[in-house]
């Protein structure tokens, strides 16, 4: 087997290219490593909790007997507190969970803050 003599120019061609596919790659194209994805993934998954589970504290919060008075109490409170209101509620406790999640809460106070209290009854 004869080996050609500029063998080194080939390889520092292949060796050139890896090396501007792998930043074209990352930089252009939106490839990213493992632990990115990883990250992304549950960032993803927190917000979809979150999406799913607010409007489920607003509406029972809005289902107490008390809940204008309430709602009117959470709109007075210091923006800080308020998902810490939502906490003591209780309401931010979903089911099968030994603690009030504070994203929850926080997602269910601007609920009821931006929507109107809908009565039932």
């Amino acid at each position: 087997m004869r080996i050609p003599k500029n063998i080194g120019a080939f390889a520092w061609g292949a060796v050139s290219g890896a090396i501007v596919l792998a930043v074209v790659g990352f930089t252009s194209l939106g490839w990213v490593t493992g632990g990115t994805a990883a990250v992304s993934a549950a960032a993803a998954a927190r917000d979809s909790k979150v999406a799913a589970l607010a409007p489920i504290c607003a509406e029972r919060f809005r289902r107490q007997v008390d809940a204008s008075a309430k709602i009117a109490s959470l709109d007075t409170a210091k923006s800080w507190e308020r998902d810490t209101v939502i906490e003591k509620s209780g309401f931010a406790t979903m089911a099968g969970s030994k603690s009030p999640d504070s994203d929850v809460a926080r997602a269910c106070a601007e609920i009821l803050l931006t929507k109107s209290p809908a009565p039932k009854g």
